[in-house]
């Protein structure tokens, strides 16, 4: 008869057998961790108000996320502190991926240097994708003469202080693009500070302020409705939405560059497997034909990264705009 194993020593065999497979067993366990999620709606937590690039670019993928994973993609604006709000609500939000929060240059790279004090910590939000870049252009009110960025210079040069520029709220991007547009062109400009995009830019159009910094998603629209004057993109490149405007560069001022992008963070301790299954979803939407053709024709440039490429981009921005802050002693609170 063949030796037969002892109880004992057949349960500490299957507990040898047991914990040798574990390790090859717990990846593919991990990867099923959340097979169901969505299961519910999910909430993007929108830290602004309505109508400025960040809250159009987001609804547009939400809407198409809601279609691709069958459940409803709720977008919750949440303004104020330029951002701050918005961002310690979802840094205080389960880790279970049905609350995110829409970012972009301003939270995730600007805030951590202009503000001495945050009620939360930037680093407890995981970055998951960039969706879009954000393309910034100098508008101006078509009650302004200058129709060309060097005739704008040579009126705020004629006028110490008087020229106006609208933005968002104090430190945010069209603000630090309003003060780089100042150092490259040695001029002096009143900064008139908003609750948001939406409100800078009506009073624009309303000819109370005299120019602002935006991106070309927000004010396409109305450059193509005679509403406002665009001068200059402040890119690199031209912008597809408005090919006839040039760069800052190509209209003669260098040293003026800005922008700013949109993207999706989570809760830290959020399963890295929603993680990577949002990132797939939203470059499965911005690649969209007709999804991409809305980014772009506002003024966007649809993108869809990985987590780790979200998060090198909100860390070399840091560095960047952390140089420009402490320059120009740039506080807010």
């Amino acid at each position: 008869m063949p030796d037969r194993i002892p109880s004992t020593g057949r349960r500490r065999a299957l507990l040898a057998l047991c914990l040798c497979a574990a390790p090859l067993l717990a990846p593919a366990a991990h990867a099923q961790a959340n097979p169901n999620w969505p299961a519910r709606p999910v909430t993007i937590i929108l830290p602004f108000t309505p109508g400025g690039g960040t809250d159009i670019a987001t609804r547009l993928v939400a809407q198409r996320l809601s279609q691709l994973w069958g459940q409803p993609v709720l977008v919750d604006n949440r303004p104020g502190a330029a951002g701050n709000v918005g961002l310690e609500l979802a840094s205080r939000a389960r880790p279970d991926g049905y609350t995110l929060v829409a970012g972009n240059v301003g939270t995730q790279s600007i805030n951590p240097t202009l503000y001495t004090k945050l009620s939360y910590d930037p680093n407890r939000l995981i970055p998951i994708t960039e969706m879009a870049e954000l393309p910034f252009v100098l508008v101006v009110t078509p009650k302004l003469p200058a129709r060309t960025p060097q005739e704008l210079v040579t009126l705020a040069r004629a006028q110490p202080g008087k020229l106006s520029f609208a933005s968002s709220g104090t430190g945010g991007s069209p603000h630090l693009s309003g003060e780089i547009f100042k150092a490259a062109t040695g001029t002096d400009m009143l900064h008139v500070p908003y609750k948001g995009g939406g409100a800078a830019m009506s009073d624009l159009m309303a000819g109370n302020v005299d120019m602002l910094f935006a991106s070309v998603l927000e004010t396409a629209g109305h450059v193509k409705a005679g509403k406002l004057r665009a001068l200059a993109v402040t890119g690199t490149v031209r912008s597809p939405a408005l090919p006839d405007v040039p760069t800052l560069a190509q209209a003669g001022i260098s040293g003026a560059e800005s922008g700013s992008w949109v993207g999706l963070l989570a809760p830290a301790g959020t399963p890295k497997d929603i993680v990577d299954k949002i990132a797939a979803g939203v470059k499965q939407v911005v690649a969209l034909p007709e999804v991409r053709q809305q980014l772009v024709d506002q003024g966007a440039i649809p993108v869809g990264s990985t987590p780790q490429q979200f998060t090198e981009l909100i860390s070399t921005d840091r560095k960047r705009y952390a140089k420009v802050i402490v320059d120009n002693k740039l506080r807010a609170d």
